[in-house]
């Protein structure tokens, strides 16, 4: 029978009449004649409360039962998901991660798979099961002990799962329709995408967009899984959602297909650093050790009077999350006082937002970065940093402008028509 994978968020399964709703889905889809594996999330909220009651009982918690507790969430609803198929006459049973098993590295709560074996779930579809529920978002380490992959997993899952059975489709239900040309909410023209490649969905997932999981889409794109994003709360049809598919099953491609954003960022700049060969190791390695998430990258070459001599200096400046600003402080500053590095001060900007466009058309177009830099100044709107790829240009703004820089970039490039 031809398979598929579907994939129900914890806003999907909240309480007992969305798991139902979902259910209905996946019954749908058995009478359409495939069998189905389907991943759950735990209920919308119910991983917030495992983590608050674990950090309550252990503020210093042993991160093998942190993985233990909070696993949970998926085993309860992988159960009631069965528990309302059955009752719908579709022969279900549920799987957590260990009973499949799901093979994962032992770095608990960031785990990644090793091997999913097919031969469990295979052997049961043989005798008649035609719905595997699977407890999402967990697994199995060489120790035996249960391993969680860490916020989003659970996309993560169906699509691994759908790369090792081969899966016809991935479906993803959520509480959105599709992905969007922007975020709706901000561009009351944003305009849902009927198929987006995957490489401009990832750097969409990677520059704010919450759709997909990245991890998920990185792995989609490896093993050439079509995912499809549609709303549990939606009449859907085959027709429905936003396909995430190679860039050679879309006809043809607007140059800009989206444009994302990240509110909460921060501009951190070195001033007059010493300017040597392996300097700007010697400032990303201690922020890589830190646990800091560098994204963009500027580097000025200029030159100080140092006891009447002239000295090759650089100003060095980079975005993290501005939730990470005081780690790399401290960071910077022990890197300093051990003599790997040497700086004038640390000039810190918390209020700042990132601004991206996105589109594998950008590959075969020129003028792009005029463009997008024009609608920008006409708006007043300055440009603190810029960073490029092949299919995205990003800019650094005042977090103040950040909607206005949106829905400018969004009318720029046309994003409102098909």
């Amino acid at each position: 029978m031809p398979l598929l994978v579907m994939k129900f968020g914890g806003t999907s399964v909240a309480d007992l009449a969305r798991i139902k709703n979902a259910a209905s889905k996946v019954r749908r889809e058995v009478e359409r004649g495939y069998d189905v594996i389907v991943i759950v999330s735990a209920m919308s909220g119910k991983t917030n409360e495992l983590v608050a009651w674990v950090e309550q009982t252990s503020p210093l918690f042993d991160a093998r039962e942190y993985d233990a507790v909070v696993a949970s969430g998926e085993n309860v609803t992988a159960g009631l998901m069965a528990l309302a198929l059955q009752e719908m006459d579709v022969p279900a049973r549920s799987w957590q991660g260990w009973q499949v098993p799901i093979n994962t590295t032992s770095a608990h709560s960031a785990a990644r798979f090793v091997t999913i074996p097919r031969d469990n779930i295979d052997a049961k579809f043989a005798e008649g099961m035609k719905v595997a529920v699977v407890a999402g978002f967990q697994g199995v380490s060489a120790e035996g002990r249960i391993t969680t992959l860490g916020r989003g997993g659970s996309d993560t899952t169906a699509v691994a799962f759908a790369a090792a059975f081969g899966a016809e489709r991935c479906d993803i239900y959520t509480d959105v329709d599709g992905v969007y040309t922007t975020d709706p909410r901000i561009s009351a023209k944003a305009r849902k995408l009927d198929r987006i490649a995957y490489e401009e969905m990832l750097e969409l997932a990677s520059l704010g967009a919450k759709v997909l999981q990245t991890r998920s889409v990185e792995l989609a794109m490896r093993y050439k899984v079509r995912l499809r994003v549609l709303s549990s709360f939606e009449e859907t049809d085959e027709n429905s959602g936003t396909l995430v598919c190679d860039e050679d099953e879309i006809m043809e491609s607007k140059v800009v297909s989206g444009v994302a954003y990240s509110r909460d960022e921060a501009k951190m700049t070195l001033l007059r650093v010493e300017d040597r060969p392996g300097i700007a190791a010697a400032i990303f390695g201690p922020l890589a050790d830190s646990g800091v998430n560098v994204d963009m990258i500027v580097q000025n070459i200029s030159e100080k009077t140092e006891d009447g001599k002239s000295i090759a200096v650089t100003d060095m400046t980079f975005s993290c999350p501005v939730t990470q600003v005081g780690r790399a402080r401290k960071a910077m500053e022990d890197a300093r006082k051990a003599g790997i590095i040497r700086y004038d001060e640390l000039i810190e900007d918390t209020d700042v937002a990132k601004v991206s466009v996105v589109g594998i058309g950008m590959r075969s177009h020129a003028g792009v970065a005029a463009t997008m830099f024009k609608a920008l100044a006409a708006e007043n709107v300055n440009i603190k940093v810029i960073a490029t790829s092949e299919i995205k240009i990003s800019v650094l703004i005042d977090r103040k402008y950040m909607e206005l820089a949106v829905q400018a970039l969004h009318d720029t490039f046309g994003l409102d028509k098909a």
